[in-house]
């Protein structure tokens, strides 16, 4: 399978490409995912959609600025690629480190709770990125090493010219897709405390990560160390602590 034209169509000359179609079908299915769930648990919904006006350019923001920050020499020598996100080049990392931070400060300035806002939007990030991890395919990036399985999809290798690799985009999509069923199951089996889904996100997104990252064959890297294996495991011990607290915090009240 060899990934097709990034290109969606065209308005007046300008391309408009899959990549940013389907980042932007990942924000508005989230978004109504997260309206949804505020609904139930009679959550102003106004306060979710003031929350993603915040969110999305922070998200965007911040994982163009982790990429670039990993890429530096690169974009030092082309500044004017810095802006050019449909060419790629968005790392789901920082896009998280933003979206926290973004969250914990919506909720100082509203006064309400993080982790119940936490509960609410957290489920809707899996499955937006399920939805995102495609755009990879058709701007032909985020993908693994060599490999004969009859899942391989092809690729134009600069080097090596057209190979068969694994599709490391579609391993993380897949995953994401499971994390989502799985947070909606632990919500309804399994939750006793505001905050759960966020920590158990964390651990469960980045457990798979860290094993898909390791097929990877353009990750960012810090000194001769993957970024993301290494981000996967800060947040997996995050998220492992986060829970301890929350129950210990459960058996005081």
């Amino acid at each position: 399978m060899t990934p097709p034209n990034p290109i969606a169509f065209t308005v007046f000359g300008f391309s408009v490409r899959w990549y940013g179609v389907l980042i932007a079908l990942a924000l508005l299915i989230g978004l109504y995912l997260a309206i949804k769930r505020a609904q139930k648990r009679d959550m102003d919904i106004d306060v979710i959609s003031e929350f993603f006006l915040w969110m999305v350019p922070a998200i965007i923001i911040g994982a163009r600025l982790y990429y670039v920050i990993f890429e530096w020499p690169y974009y030092a020598a082309n500044p004017g690629e810095i802006i050019a996100l449909w060419h790629g080049g968005l790392a789901i990392h920082g896009g998280i480190l933003a979206g926290v931070l973004t969250g914990i400060i919506f909720c100082k300035v509203k006064n309400i709770s993080f982790f119940e806002l936490a509960d609410v939007v957290i489920v809707s990030l899996p499955l937006g990125q399920a939805i995102g991890r495609w755009g990879n395919f058709f701007n032909g990036e985020a993908y693994g090493s060599e490999t004969d399985l009859p899942w391989a999809i092809t690729v134009n290798d600069p080097i090596k010219g057209m190979i068969s690799v694994h599709p490391t985009f579609l391993y993380e999509s897949l995953w994401n897709l499971a994390v989502f069923f799985f947070l909606l199951y632990y919500e309804k089996k399994h939750q006793k405390n505001s905050g759960e889904l966020l920590f158990l996100y964390l651990i469960c997104y980045s457990i798979g990560r860290f094993f898909i990252e390791g097929l990877r064959t353009d990750s960012l890297m810090f000194f001769s160390l993957k970024a993301a294996q290494l981000i996967s495991l800060a947040l997996i011990a995050i998220g492992v602590a986060g829970l301890i607290w929350l129950r210990r915090q459960k058996a005081k009240d």
